[in-house]
C-alpha cells in the first residue's frame, strides 16, 4: 500500500542520483494564470522516470538483483532501469515497441541495457517483458503500476511544496497514470486543497476512458506524437489512484502539443518531447477551468525527443501557431500575376519561403495558372490580412491540399 513513509523514503533514496530540477516563472504561456515549469526535461537521463525506476531498484532483494531486471518502456522508463541497474551492477534487458524514438533507444543502450526491439506500441513491449520475464526469470520493473515506482514519482511533489509553497494547481502528463499517480497522492495527503489535473493526448485517452466507465479500459489503438504517453490500457493501482486523488484529465491535439513545444523552444529555450508538453498545450488552450489569477505548476515530464520528430513538429507548431502558412492561388497566365500577389505580399510584411507555379491543368481555365506560396506571417490575424488584400486586388484563393 502507496503511503507518505515510501515518498519520503524515496527522497532520501534518490538524492544522490537525480537531479533537483528548477521551478521556472513563466509569463508566456498564459495571461490568465501565474505559470511556473517543473523542468524535469532537465532531469539525468532527460526524464522524471528515473525517479521511480531507481527507488524500485533500490528496494529489491539479493536474489531479485541477482536475476537481473527487465522493463518494457517507450524509451524515458528504460533509460531509467537502465542507469538505475548500472549503478547497482544488475544486468538489465529493456523491451521498447520499434516506433520508440531512434535516441531513446541509443541513449539506453549507452547506459548499457540490452535492447530487445517489439514490434507494435508500448502495449505489445510490455507482453513481450511478461513473456521474458516467465521464461528467463528475470525480475520485471513495470513503468507505472507499481507502488514503489509512484512513490519515486511522488518526490517531484514534496520538491514542489518546498519551491513553490503558495502552489494553487499541478498539471501533469498521464499516459499509465505513473507520474500524476505520485505527484496527486502526495499533494493531496499534504495540501489536500492543491488541484492536480492530467493531461493525456487526444489519440490516446485511456485513462479518461476508464474514469469515464469507471473501470480500467484498453483502447484498440493509439495515435500521437506524444510516443511517451502512448498508452493503451492505464494500470489498476494507478486507475484508483487517479480515481481517489486527481481532480479532473484533458486532452490536447497533437497540433496543439506541436505548438506548445514551439513555445517552449522560444520562449524558454527549453526542448521538450510530446508528452512533456501537454501540460503546458492544457494551460495555453485554455482547456483546465478556474485557473485564473491562480498559481499553477506545469510539469514538463521529459525532453528526449528525437531530432528528425522535432523538426517536424516544429513545422506543425509554426503552422497551428499561425507562424506559416499555405496559399493557393488561381491566376491569369499573363505578364504581371507573380508581381500583383507579390507586392501585396511584402508590403503587408509577409515573407515567402517557397513558390510553386503550375500551369492550366485537367478542369481549370485554359488561360489560367495556380500558384502555390508559403509564407511566413505573424499570427493567424496576419494570415486573414493577407488573404484580404490578395481578395480585394481581385485574386481568387482556392483550397486545395
Amino acid at each position: 500500500m502507496l503511503t507518505l513513509d515510501m515518498v519520503y523514503s524515496a527522497s532520501y533514496k534518490l538524492k544522490e542520483v537525480i537531479r533537483r530540477t528548477d521551478l521556472i516563472p513563466s509569463n508566456k504561456i498564459s495571461d490568465k494564470c501565474n505559470v511556473f515549469l517543473k523542468t524535469e526535461n532537465l532531469q539525468v537521463t532527460g526524464s522524471f522516470k528515473v525517479r521511480g525506476a531507481y527507488y524500485k531498484i533500490s528496494q529489491l532483494s539479493d536474489e531479485e538483483k541477482a536475476r537481473g531486471v527487465i522493463a518494457c518502456s517507450a524509451g524515458n522508463h528504460a533509460q531509467g532501469v537502465a542507469l538505475a541497474a548500472a549503478k547497482n551492477g544488475i544486468k538489465s534487458l529493456i523491451c521498447l515497441p520499434d516506433s520508440a524514438p531512434i535516441s531513446k533507444i541509443e541513449a539506453t543502450r549507452s547506459y548499457g541495457a540490452d535492447i530487445c526491439l517489439v514490434d507494435g506500441v508500448y502495449d505489445d513491449a510490455y507482453a513481450k517483458a511478461i513473456s521474458l520475464r516467465d521464461e528467463k526469470g528475470y525480475t520485471f520493473i513495470h513503468p507505472f503500476d507499481d507502488e514503489y515506482v509512484i512513490a519515486g514519482q511522488g518526490t517531484i511533489g514534496l520538491e514542489l511544496l518546498e519551491q513553490l509553497p503558495q502552489v494553487d494547481a499541478v498539471v501533469v502528463p498521464v499516459g499509465g497514470g505513473g507520474l500524476i499517480s505520485g505527484v496527486a497522492f502526495t499533494l493531496k495527503k499534504l495540501r489536500p486543497e492543491i488541484k492536480v489535473y492530467g493531461v493525456q493526448a487526444a489519440g490516446a485517452p485511456s485513462m479518461v476512458q476508464s474514469l469515464a466507465d469507471g473501470k480500467v479500459e484498453k483502447l484498440s489503438s493509439v495515435s500521437t506524437i506524444a510516443d511517451g504517453i502512448k498508452v493503451m490500457e492505464p494500470g489498476e493501482h494507478t486507475f484508483q489512484l487517479c480515481r481517489d486523488y486527481v481532480d479532473g484529465i484533458v486532452t490536447v491535439t497533437d497540433d496543439e502539443i506541436s505548438s506548445a513545444i514551439l513555445t517552449l523552444i522560444e520562449q524558454h529555450k527549453l526542448i521538450a518531447e510530446g508528452a512533456g508538453a501537454v501540460p503546458v498545450a492544457a494551460v495555453m488552450f485554455d482547456k483546465i477551468p478556474d485557473l485564473e489569477g491562480k498559481n499553477v505548476v506545469c510539469l514538463v515530464s521529459g525532453g528526449n525527443i528525437d531530432v528528425t520528430i522535432l523538426s517536424r513538429v516544429i513545422e506543425r507548431g509554426l503552422q497551428k501557431s499561425g507562424r506559416t502558412c499555405l496559399l493557393n492561388i488561381e491566376l491569369i497566365d499573363k505578364p504581371g500575376q507573380l508581381k500583383g500577389v507579390s507586392d501585396i505580399i511584402a508590403a503587408l510584411g509577409g515573407n515567402v519561403i517557397s513558390v510553386h507555379h503550375e500551369r492550366a491543368n485537367e478542369g481549370s481555365d485554359i488561360n489560367g495558372c495556380y500558384l502555390r506560396i508559403t509564407l511566413e506571417t505573424r499570427n493567424h490575424a496576419h494570415i486573414e490580412e493577407i488573404k484580404n488584400a490578395l481578395t480585394k486586388a481581385g485574386f481568387k484563393l482556392y483550397d486545395k491540399n
